[in-house]
Protein backbone atom coordinates (compact mmCIF):
# COMPACT_ATOMS: atom_id res chain seq x y z
CA UNK A 1 0.00 0.00 0.00
CA UNK A 2 1.48 3.36 -0.82
CA UNK A 3 2.35 5.97 1.90
CA UNK A 4 -0.59 8.19 1.01
CA UNK A 5 -3.04 5.51 1.17
CA UNK A 6 -1.49 4.03 4.38
CA UNK A 7 -1.96 7.74 5.36
CA UNK A 8 -5.54 7.95 4.20
CA UNK A 9 -6.19 4.87 6.32
CA UNK A 10 -5.09 6.76 9.86
CA UNK A 11 -6.92 9.75 8.71
CA UNK A 12 -10.19 7.74 8.57
CA UNK A 13 -9.31 5.84 11.92
CA UNK A 14 -8.86 9.23 13.34
CA UNK A 15 -12.24 10.53 12.07
CA UNK A 16 -13.94 7.18 13.21
CA UNK A 17 -12.71 7.56 16.85
CA UNK A 18 -13.45 11.02 17.12
CA UNK A 19 -17.29 9.81 16.07
CA UNK A 20 -17.93 9.02 19.57
CA UNK A 21 -17.30 12.16 20.33
CA UNK A 22 -19.69 13.20 18.18
CA UNK A 23 -22.29 10.98 19.09
CA UNK A 24 -21.79 12.07 22.82
CA UNK A 25 -22.33 15.53 21.78
CA UNK A 26 -25.53 14.75 19.54
CA UNK A 27 -27.46 13.03 22.36
CA UNK A 28 -26.80 15.75 24.33
CA UNK A 29 -29.40 17.40 22.08
CA UNK A 30 -31.55 14.88 20.63
CA UNK A 31 -33.32 11.55 22.00
CA UNK A 32 -31.06 8.38 21.03
CA UNK A 33 -33.51 6.51 18.07
CA UNK A 34 -34.45 10.02 16.88
CA UNK A 35 -31.06 11.28 16.18
CA UNK A 36 -30.45 7.67 14.38
CA UNK A 37 -33.45 8.59 12.34
CA UNK A 38 -32.24 12.33 11.66
CA UNK A 39 -28.66 11.13 10.33
CA UNK A 40 -29.80 8.22 8.06
CA UNK A 41 -32.57 11.06 6.64
CA UNK A 42 -30.33 13.93 6.14
CA UNK A 43 -28.03 11.08 4.03
CA UNK A 44 -30.87 9.75 2.21
CA UNK A 45 -32.82 12.67 0.88
CA UNK A 46 -29.55 13.65 -1.22
CA UNK A 47 -28.71 10.00 -1.82
CA UNK A 48 -32.33 9.14 -3.39
CA UNK A 49 -32.56 12.41 -5.68
CA UNK A 50 -28.66 12.43 -6.82
CA UNK A 51 -26.86 9.03 -6.73
CA UNK A 52 -27.58 6.13 -8.77
CA UNK A 53 -29.16 3.04 -7.70
CA UNK A 54 -26.06 0.72 -6.70
CA UNK A 55 -27.17 -2.13 -8.64
CA UNK A 56 -27.53 -4.83 -5.85
CA UNK A 57 -30.28 -7.13 -5.30
CA UNK A 58 -33.11 -5.33 -3.03
CA UNK A 59 -32.92 -7.94 0.14
CA UNK A 60 -28.86 -7.07 0.76
CA UNK A 61 -29.63 -3.69 0.79
CA UNK A 62 -32.70 -4.09 3.40
CA UNK A 63 -30.09 -6.87 5.24
CA UNK A 64 -27.57 -4.16 5.29
CA UNK A 65 -29.36 -1.50 6.25
CA UNK A 66 -31.22 -2.85 8.95
CA UNK A 67 -27.98 -4.45 10.39
CA UNK A 68 -25.26 -1.78 9.89
CA UNK A 69 -27.83 0.79 10.33
CA UNK A 70 -30.38 0.00 11.78
CA UNK A 71 -29.62 -2.19 14.44
CA UNK A 72 -26.00 -1.14 15.00
CA UNK A 73 -26.61 2.36 15.88
CA UNK A 74 -30.12 1.97 17.74
CA UNK A 75 -28.16 -0.17 20.39
CA UNK A 76 -25.31 2.01 19.85
CA UNK A 77 -27.10 5.26 20.36
CA UNK A 78 -29.58 3.56 23.57
CA UNK A 79 -26.29 2.61 25.09
CA UNK A 80 -24.32 5.68 25.19
CA UNK A 81 -27.33 7.80 26.13
CA UNK A 82 -27.79 5.04 29.58
CA UNK A 83 -23.84 5.80 30.63
CA UNK A 84 -21.67 3.58 28.11
CA UNK A 85 -18.30 5.08 27.94
CA UNK A 86 -17.53 7.01 24.87
CA UNK A 87 -14.59 5.35 24.86
CA UNK A 88 -15.24 1.62 25.45
CA UNK A 89 -17.68 2.34 22.97
CA UNK A 90 -15.53 2.38 20.75
CA UNK A 91 -13.31 -0.22 21.85
CA UNK A 92 -16.17 -2.43 22.59
CA UNK A 93 -18.08 -2.42 18.73
CA UNK A 94 -14.75 -3.82 17.51
CA UNK A 95 -16.79 -7.13 18.95
CA UNK A 96 -18.21 -6.93 14.90
CA UNK A 97 -15.04 -8.51 13.80
CA UNK A 98 -15.05 -11.72 15.54
CA UNK A 99 -19.08 -11.59 15.00
CA UNK A 100 -18.83 -11.85 11.44
CA UNK A 101 -16.01 -14.52 11.49
CA UNK A 102 -18.64 -16.60 13.27
CA UNK A 103 -21.89 -15.71 11.57
CA UNK A 104 -19.65 -16.44 7.93
CA UNK A 105 -18.92 -19.65 10.02
CA UNK A 106 -22.69 -20.50 10.90
CA UNK A 107 -24.73 -18.63 7.34
CA UNK A 108 -22.13 -18.69 5.18
CA UNK A 109 -20.51 -21.94 5.81
CA UNK A 110 -17.13 -20.11 5.87
CA UNK A 111 -14.18 -21.96 7.12
CA UNK A 112 -13.07 -20.62 10.63
CA UNK A 113 -8.57 -21.08 10.99
CA UNK A 114 -6.87 -21.83 14.16
CA UNK A 115 -6.11 -18.25 14.09
CA UNK A 116 -9.45 -16.78 14.02
CA UNK A 117 -10.86 -19.06 16.23
CA UNK A 118 -7.95 -17.90 19.21
CA UNK A 119 -8.35 -14.28 17.99
CA UNK A 120 -12.34 -14.86 18.66
CA UNK A 121 -11.40 -16.20 21.92
CA UNK A 122 -9.10 -13.52 22.92
CA UNK A 123 -11.39 -10.75 21.97
CA UNK A 124 -14.20 -12.70 24.30
CA UNK A 125 -11.92 -12.79 27.03
CA UNK A 126 -11.16 -9.33 26.73
CA UNK A 127 -14.82 -8.53 26.38
CA UNK A 128 -15.84 -9.96 29.65
CA UNK A 129 -13.72 -8.62 31.63
CA UNK A 130 -14.82 -5.31 30.15
CA UNK A 131 -18.68 -6.45 30.99
CA UNK A 132 -17.22 -7.71 34.43
CA UNK A 133 -15.51 -4.40 35.20
CA UNK A 134 -18.70 -1.83 34.23
CA UNK A 135 -21.12 -4.94 36.39
CA UNK A 136 -19.27 -3.77 39.13
CA UNK A 137 -20.36 -0.12 38.26
CA UNK A 138 -24.27 -0.76 37.72
CA UNK A 139 -23.07 -0.06 34.23
CA UNK A 140 -23.71 -4.19 32.56
CA UNK A 141 -26.71 -3.10 30.49
CA UNK A 142 -25.44 -0.37 28.07
CA UNK A 143 -22.33 -3.08 27.74
CA UNK A 144 -24.87 -5.79 26.32
CA UNK A 145 -26.23 -2.91 24.05
CA UNK A 146 -23.07 -2.15 22.14
CA UNK A 147 -22.43 -5.96 22.05
CA UNK A 148 -25.83 -5.83 20.23
CA UNK A 149 -24.80 -2.97 18.30
CA UNK A 150 -21.61 -5.22 17.08
CA UNK A 151 -23.41 -8.22 16.58
CA UNK A 152 -26.13 -5.91 14.22
CA UNK A 153 -22.85 -4.67 12.23
CA UNK A 154 -21.49 -8.14 11.41
CA UNK A 155 -24.88 -8.81 10.12
CA UNK A 156 -24.97 -5.98 7.94
CA UNK A 157 -21.30 -6.85 6.97
CA UNK A 158 -22.90 -10.26 5.87
CA UNK A 159 -25.18 -8.90 4.03
CA UNK A 160 -22.77 -6.86 2.40
CA UNK A 161 -20.62 -9.72 1.17
CA UNK A 162 -23.63 -11.61 -0.35
CA UNK A 163 -24.55 -7.89 -2.28
CA UNK A 164 -21.63 -7.67 -4.14
CA UNK A 165 -21.69 -4.13 -5.66
CA UNK A 166 -20.58 -2.82 -8.36
CA UNK A 167 -19.51 0.55 -6.62
CA UNK A 168 -19.34 0.31 -2.91
CA UNK A 169 -20.16 3.94 -2.11
CA UNK A 170 -23.21 3.74 -3.79
CA UNK A 171 -24.56 1.09 -1.49
CA UNK A 172 -23.06 2.62 1.55
CA UNK A 173 -25.02 5.29 0.77
CA UNK A 174 -28.50 4.31 -0.46
CA UNK A 175 -28.26 1.40 3.10
CA UNK A 176 -29.26 4.99 4.66
CA UNK A 177 -32.58 5.14 3.24
CA UNK A 178 -33.27 1.93 5.43
CA UNK A 179 -33.00 3.28 8.46
CA UNK A 180 -34.93 6.66 8.88
CA UNK A 181 -38.26 4.86 9.44
CA UNK A 182 -37.52 2.03 11.46
CA UNK A 183 -35.96 4.49 14.18
CA UNK A 184 -38.48 6.95 13.89
CA UNK A 185 -41.43 4.36 14.42
CA UNK A 186 -39.23 2.79 17.67
CA UNK A 187 -38.69 6.58 18.38
CA UNK A 188 -42.87 7.07 18.76
CA UNK A 189 -42.96 4.19 20.86
CA UNK A 190 -40.20 4.13 23.19
CA UNK A 191 -39.25 7.68 23.14
CA UNK A 192 -42.96 9.21 22.62
CA UNK A 193 -44.60 11.20 19.74
CA UNK A 194 -43.05 14.97 20.78
CA UNK A 195 -39.40 14.11 22.06
CA UNK A 196 -37.94 13.93 18.97
CA UNK A 197 -39.87 17.19 17.64
CA UNK A 198 -39.46 18.72 20.65
CA UNK A 199 -35.42 18.79 20.60
CA UNK A 200 -35.67 20.44 16.91
CA UNK A 201 -37.43 23.24 18.94
CA UNK A 202 -34.68 24.14 21.24
CA UNK A 203 -31.51 23.77 18.80
CA UNK A 204 -31.07 27.78 19.58
CA UNK A 205 -29.67 26.80 22.87
CA UNK A 206 -26.27 26.22 23.67
CA UNK A 207 -26.71 22.26 23.85
CA UNK A 208 -28.53 22.54 20.96
CA UNK A 209 -25.45 24.10 18.85
CA UNK A 210 -23.67 21.43 20.52
CA UNK A 211 -26.02 18.83 19.85
CA UNK A 212 -26.34 20.29 15.74
CA UNK A 213 -22.29 20.13 15.50
CA UNK A 214 -21.72 16.49 16.64
CA UNK A 215 -24.97 15.59 13.88
CA UNK A 216 -22.61 17.41 11.04
CA UNK A 217 -19.35 15.81 12.08
CA UNK A 218 -21.41 12.06 12.32
CA UNK A 219 -23.05 12.65 8.60
CA UNK A 220 -19.77 14.38 7.16
CA UNK A 221 -17.00 13.47 8.34
CA UNK A 222 -18.29 9.73 10.02
CA UNK A 223 -20.07 8.63 7.23
CA UNK A 224 -19.98 10.70 3.75
CA UNK A 225 -15.95 11.58 4.05
CA UNK A 226 -14.89 8.41 6.55
CA UNK A 227 -16.92 5.53 4.72
CA UNK A 228 -16.29 6.98 0.89
CA UNK A 229 -12.11 6.79 1.70
CA UNK A 230 -12.19 3.57 3.70
CA UNK A 231 -14.44 1.56 0.91
CA UNK A 232 -12.22 3.23 -1.79
CA UNK A 233 -8.87 1.96 -0.27
CA UNK A 234 -10.80 -1.50 0.62
CA UNK A 235 -11.56 -1.30 -3.35
CA UNK A 236 -7.78 -0.87 -4.32
CA UNK A 237 -6.05 -2.96 -1.84
CA UNK A 238 -6.43 -6.37 -0.05
CA UNK A 239 -9.16 -6.29 3.25
CA UNK A 240 -6.06 -7.67 4.77
CA UNK A 241 -4.20 -4.89 4.43
CA UNK A 242 -6.83 -2.41 4.89
CA UNK A 243 -8.94 -3.65 7.97
CA UNK A 244 -6.25 -3.60 10.41
CA UNK A 245 -6.36 0.06 10.33
CA UNK A 246 -9.31 0.04 12.03
CA UNK A 247 -8.01 -1.37 15.56
CA UNK A 248 -6.80 2.42 15.56
CA UNK A 249 -10.13 3.52 16.05
CA UNK A 250 -10.69 2.52 19.50
CA UNK A 251 -7.26 3.61 20.56
CA UNK A 252 -7.88 7.20 19.11
CA UNK A 253 -11.86 6.46 20.93
CA UNK A 254 -10.23 6.22 24.27
CA UNK A 255 -7.65 8.93 24.17
CA UNK A 256 -10.04 11.73 22.79
CA UNK A 257 -12.22 10.27 25.59
CA UNK A 258 -9.52 11.20 27.93
CA UNK A 259 -8.83 14.27 26.73
CA UNK A 260 -12.32 15.70 25.79
CA UNK A 261 -14.33 13.84 28.56
CA UNK A 262 -11.85 12.52 31.23
CA UNK A 263 -12.74 9.62 31.06
CA UNK A 264 -10.27 7.59 32.88
CA UNK A 265 -10.22 3.76 32.53
CA UNK A 266 -8.96 1.34 34.69
CA UNK A 267 -5.96 -0.48 34.41
CA UNK A 268 -8.24 -3.46 34.05
CA UNK A 269 -9.86 -2.23 30.84
CA UNK A 270 -6.58 -0.91 29.37
CA UNK A 271 -5.29 -4.18 29.75
CA UNK A 272 -8.42 -5.82 28.16
CA UNK A 273 -8.37 -3.08 25.71
CA UNK A 274 -5.24 -4.48 24.44
CA UNK A 275 -6.34 -8.23 24.85
CA UNK A 276 -9.43 -7.38 22.02
CA UNK A 277 -7.45 -5.35 19.97
CA UNK A 278 -4.90 -8.49 19.85
CA UNK A 279 -7.95 -10.73 19.17
CA UNK A 280 -9.36 -9.06 16.75
CA UNK A 281 -6.15 -8.44 14.74
CA UNK A 282 -5.37 -12.11 15.14
CA UNK A 283 -8.41 -12.94 14.13
CA UNK A 284 -8.55 -10.56 11.07
CA UNK A 285 -5.24 -10.98 9.56
CA UNK A 286 -4.87 -14.20 7.35
CA UNK A 287 -1.95 -16.10 6.37
CA UNK A 288 -0.39 -15.59 3.16
CA UNK A 289 0.36 -18.29 1.36
CA UNK A 290 3.00 -19.64 0.57
CA UNK A 291 4.82 -19.36 -2.59
CA UNK A 292 6.81 -22.27 -4.18
CA UNK A 293 8.75 -21.80 -6.25
CA UNK A 294 8.48 -22.61 -10.36
CA UNK A 295 9.47 -25.98 -11.15
CA UNK A 296 12.28 -25.59 -13.44
CA UNK A 297 13.92 -23.82 -10.28
CA UNK A 298 13.43 -26.61 -7.97
CA UNK A 299 16.62 -28.70 -6.34
CA UNK A 300 16.87 -32.08 -8.85
CA UNK A 301 14.41 -34.82 -6.60
CA UNK A 302 12.52 -32.50 -5.27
Amino acid sequence: MPARDRLLAVLVAVLWGCNFLAIHAALGQFPPMFAGALRFALIAIPTILFVPWPKVKLRYLLGYGLGFGTGQFAFLFVAMDLGMPTGLASLVLQASAPFTVLLGAVLLRERVSGRQLAGILLAVAGMTAIAWQQSSHAALVPVILTLLAALSWAFGNLAVRRATPDNPVHLMLWMSVVPPLPMLALSFVFEGPTAGWHSLTTLGTTTGLIGVAGMAYVIVFGTVVGSGIWTTLMKHHPAGVVAPFSLLVPVVGLTASYFVLDEVPTVLEIVAAAVVIGGVLLGSLRRKPVELPDEDLLPAGA
